[in-house]
């Protein structure tokens, strides 16, 4: 049986590439579109107030298969195949000229690389800015300017509510092709994040998501949630008799809960115990989550 998660199928609905897999009245062809927001919402139904999966950022590509009702879409990500509910003004065109909602047309050149940043009318941190961004969001970036010892890039076709492209600092950005060395770094980065169940940005994030995240900006492919990412990250490590010695970046299974191991004693992972992003003793964390929350560790995987 296919992960519905992972998979655009319903009874009624299904993507033409799963058509001889699943059943459905009808097999279409998704429309390829981007997000055009700092953030966006993926849902399990489309109202506002249903479940959040995960979370889309700016620039990512998403597969759309059903304009739903009040103004939502029925999409599948590109990047990790989650499927969910998006609100359609969170999308824009995927290639082409801008459209009035506005929109990215071609691939990113460039993403967030620092915890987070700002978009700005113009090349000047005296200016107030019109939305923040999120680290991994995606960017096109043109021409540059200089003020007051400040390096900026002009953000080609990323629209901001006054319909004016926007300005990001230089140093804040990276090539998309340059991966962060160490992704254990980058998630120690984001200490002190909100917990968020469900997000994945550096304005509130959740356990999986912190992986995802920081192995994204690593350049290593990974799925959304734990129980996905205890099936097929990396290799497990045998623990039946106990726990072996443990390296930085190592991964650790609760039943619903992953951490990553920035030394062989340090557990890092965003709870809901300190309802942030947060490193702790391992042999405290073991022993309150055994107690309290997930239960007994259950696998480690090592990238």
């Amino acid at each position: 049986m296919l992960n519905p998660s992972l998979n655009a199928f319903r009874p009624d609905l299904a993507d033409k590439r799963l058509k001889g897999q699943v059943e459905a009245e009808r097999f279409i062809d998704g429309q390829i579109m981007r997000v055009v927001v700092p953030v966006t919402p993926l849902r399990d139904a489309p109202k506002p107030e249903s479940g959040l999966d995960t979370q889309a950022l700016l620039g990512e590509v998403v597969r759309v298969f059903e304009q739903a009702e009040q103004g939502w879409v029925w999409v599948q990500l590109e990047h990790d195949g989650y499927v969910g509910y998006m609100p359609a003004g969170a999308l824009g065109p995927f290639t082409g000229e801008l459209g009035e909602k506005g929109g990215i047309s071609g691939e990113p050149t460039h993403r967030v690389s620092a915890v987070r940043t700002f978009l700005y009318p113009g090349p000047d941190l005296k200016l107030p800015a019109a939305t923040f961004l999120s680290m991994g969001a995606g960017l096109i970036l043109g021409e540059e300017a200089e003020t007051r010892g400040t390096l900026y890039r002009k953000a080609i076709n990323l629209l901001t509510p006054a319909g004016e492209p926007g300005w990001v600092v230089a140093q804040h950005t990276k090539p998309v092709a340059e991966k962060e060395p160490d992704f254990v770094a980058v998630a120690e980065s984001l200490i002190g994040t909100p917990y968020l169940w469900g997000g994945k940005s550096s304005l509130g994030i959740d356990c999986s998501g912190l992986v995802q995240l920081a192995c994204e900006m690593a350049g290593i492919e990974i799925l959304r949630d734990a129980s996905m990412q205890e099936k097929e990250a990396g290799t497990e490590l045998d623990i039946s008799n106990g726990l072996p010695e443990l390296n930085r970046g190592d991964l650790l299974f609760w039943p619903g809960h992953v951490g990553i191991m920035t030394d062989g004693e340090t557990l890092l992972h965003a709870n809901g115990h300190h309802m942030a992003v947060a490193a702790e003793p391992l042999q405290g964390a073991l022993d309150r989550i055994a107690a309290n929350e997930y239960g007994v560790l259950r696998a480690v995987r090592r990238l």
